[in-house]
């Protein structure tokens, strides 16, 4: 019996457990995919926050790149606003043919195979961990701008800290953290909007100046370094901006969360992010030049601008710290998406069986949990072996970001290619998608070259690494699913007997409680296991089911009911299995996330109508047991036993075994 202190202490752990993560979400709630949806302007702050705040590292790292050079950064500003354009807009595109979400991976994979897919989505994935580390090493940076130099050393703990914040605020809920950090959305763009035009309407002295300036420094580098050289220094600085980008890609991989008609509300907020993305890029451009700012040591090139032009006023510099305050606070609010997307390329890659399948999960917050626990200590491992450089992690990220971005140009221009006779506009937009392959290209390849020695080898080995162990994964998972088809081939089409026992079940008799999954060859065997080596001591059968909704059926109300039906019909199966063998058979199901939690509860309310009952269940076993195979294949059974067990009903596990080595 459990004492009324156990009680009241496990009462007080839910409700704080409840408070810091969030209650869990109600399935049976009709407006529950509405209540979680995102509008546009949510999703704009949610999803698109990644690429807004790159605006804070990706300008400064192309304006350094110029050297003394600096005239070249109206052109820089320019050639940045029509990127900006061209990816979002072929990215709109993908939105429109690929409206399940999943972006770059979902393209690669369904355009250009499967190998493509999973080194795009390796890359995603490396991606997505770099944009939780870099924008909370960028917003740390920030906000230490204004903080003593001897207080800087605290950065990474402090860095280590905020992540640890997200992972618990995303864990709550994607839409809840995302309305927690609303404010300093709209702080930022305030803010920033007054600094922006406060900068070009103040300075409109310097614009004749600086054309000439412009002449001059052609004039100068034709002489000494001629026009290839020109090119070359733009073309090098524009590509190590290429941190300017990230995060556009974000919106086509979070579909799933947007609300209804989920296209078009995908399309505007790509509208909302490439305009705000573009205006904010190429005027910090313009004020870099019109301001002709210079490094200084602590401080971002953008707390100088705001430090130059709130100097005059009244509480200037009270507004300069606000100003680059809601720039950190919003890059610890991009570190949103890498919580928000990653775990859904993770989850998509899991479906695939890329990815061990545990993290196509969801908790009962309706989180991909695994997911966010694993992309926020991959951070937190990145952010200590980088020491926090900024510079370091902008190599890194710009790679992986343009690896994913010319893979989906690539296979969205196969997809217009094979759909010319279709599209009467085809041409049109595969133009659109050449160019933006062609940029993607032209500057994965440049940054590669470049930064390949100052830490880019390490993106392209972790990536590698990613893709090796992702192969494996699948590798693993194709051999034991194809000892499993060998069990549907033996088992799904052997002669049954005509007569059909319609009797209904006795209470009083033993009866057999059996957890299956879908119709197979798996649970066929988990019963003719049970019938032979309990030979006549059961004469009812139940067959019990947990209709788990996971990231692949997630998707909205009608998804939920076609699993609940594809279950239901694999339910009726079974029973009319085991009433052509003789015996009386019904079936039970409940809807869920957690297998091990509803399946429990699902035994106990039957266990308590049918007092002689036991609980079967069945479990892959190999011939030798390997540390993965945890990992790989969840404990779901021994789970269940364990806690069927504490609860006093006898539960066995019948093996199902494997012959792989793997």
């Amino acid at each position: 019996m459990v004492s009324d202190e156990s009680k009241a202490n496990n009462y007080y752990f839910i409700k704080i457990l409840n408070a810091v993560m969030g209650a869990p979400k109600q399935l049976k709630d009709p407006n529950l995919f509405h209540k979680m949806s995102l509008i546009p302007v949510l999703a704009w702050i949610g999803l698109g926050a990644d690429g807004l705040s790159s605006s804070s590292y990706g300008p400064e790292e192309a304006y350094l790149a110029l050297g003394s050079h600096t005239y070249l950064a109206i052109l820089l500003g320019l050639a940045t606003a029509l990127t900006v354009f061209i990816i979002s807009y072929a990215y709109s595109r993908i939105i429109e043919h690929f409206p399940h979400g999943g972006g770059g991976y979902i393209v690669a994979t369904h355009m250009l195979g499967e190998k493509a897919g999973v080194i795009s989505g390796s890359a995603l994935l490396v991606d997505y961990v770099l944009t939780i580390t870099i924008s909370i090493a960028a917003c740390v940076d920030a906000l230490f701008s204004y903080l003593p130099l001897n207080l800087h050393h605290y950065k990474v703990p402090f860095a280590c800290f905020l992540c640890l914040v997200l992972i618990i605020l995303n864990i709550r809920g994607v839409k809840e953290s995302i309305m927690i950090m609303t404010p300093i959305f709209l702080i930022f763009v305030s803010t920033h909007l007054l600094m922006l035009l406060d900068g070009i309407f103040t300075h409109t002295d310097r614009f004749v100046p600086l054309v000439n300036e412009f002449q001059t420094g052609i004039r100068q580098d034709v002489s000494s370094i001629g026009v290839i050289g020109i090119l070359l220094v733009f073309l090098r600085a524009y590509s190590l901006g290429g941190g300017t980008y990230t995060g556009i890609e974000a919106v086509s991989n979070g579909l799933q969360i947007m609300r209804e008609p989920k296209v078009e509300t995908g399309k505007r907020t790509m509208v909302y992010m490439a305009g705000s993305l573009a205006f904010t890029a190429g005027v910090l451009f313009l004020c870099y030049a019109l301001l002709d700012v210079k490094p200084v040591e602590g401080k971002t090139l953008n707390a100088v601008i705001a430090d130059n032009l709130f100097a005059g006023w009244g509480m200037g510099k009270t507004i300069a710290f606000i100003t680059i305050f809601s720039e950190g606070a919003l890059l610890l609010v991009a570190a949103q998406t890498g919580f928000v997307d990653g775990p859904r390329v993770m989850a998509n890659m899991a479906v695939d069986s890329w990815f061990p399948h545990r993290f196509a999960a969801l908790s009962e917050r309706l989180t991909m949990q695994n997911g966010i626990v694993l992309m926020g200590a991959s951070a937190i491992v990145l952010l200590i072996y980088t020491h926090g450089s900024v510079s370091a992690l902008v190599i890194m990220y710009s790679i992986n970001v343009f690896v994913t971005f010319s893979f989906s140009q690539l296979g969205m221009s196969r997809f217009y290619v094979k759909r010319h006779r279709e599209d009467p506009k085809w041409m049109r937009h595969l133009s659109v998608h050449l160019v933006g392959l062609t940029l993607c290209v032209t500057i994965l390849i440049v940054t590669t070259v470049e930064k390949f020695t100052e830490g880019g080898w390490m993106t392209l080995l972790i990536t590698s690494l990613v893709i090796g162990i992702c192969c494996l994964i699948r590798s693993h998972y194709k051999t034991v699913r194809n000892e499993i088809a060998q069990l549907d081939e033996t088992l799904l089409n052997f002669p049954l007997p005509e007569h059909i026992n319609r009797n209904p079940l006795n209470k009083k008799e033993n009866t057999a409680i059996q957890l299956v999954t879908g119709y197979s060859g798996f649970g066929v065997h988990t019963l003719l296991s049970i019938l032979t080596t309990f030979p006549n001591t059961y004469k009812n059968i139940i067959f019990a089911s947990v209709a788990v909704i996971d990231s692949g059926s997630f998707k909205g109300a009608e998804e939920v009911k076609v699993l609940e039906e594809s279950v239901k019909k694999g339910l009726e199966k079974y029973v009319e299995l085991a009433r052509r063998l003789g015996f009386a058979a019904d079936y039970r199901m409940s809807v869920g996330t957690d297998v091990v939690e509803n399946a429990v509860h699902l035994c106990r309310e039957l266990a308590a109508e049918y007092p002689r009952s036991t609980v079967f269940t069945g479990q892959i076993t190999f011939r030798l047991e390997k540390f993965y195979h945890r990992i790989l294949h969840n404990e779901t059974a021994f789970a269940i036993q364990r806690h069927l067990q504490w609860h006093g009903l006898t539960t066995v596990i019948l093996p199902i075994r494997m012959r792989t080595q793997q």
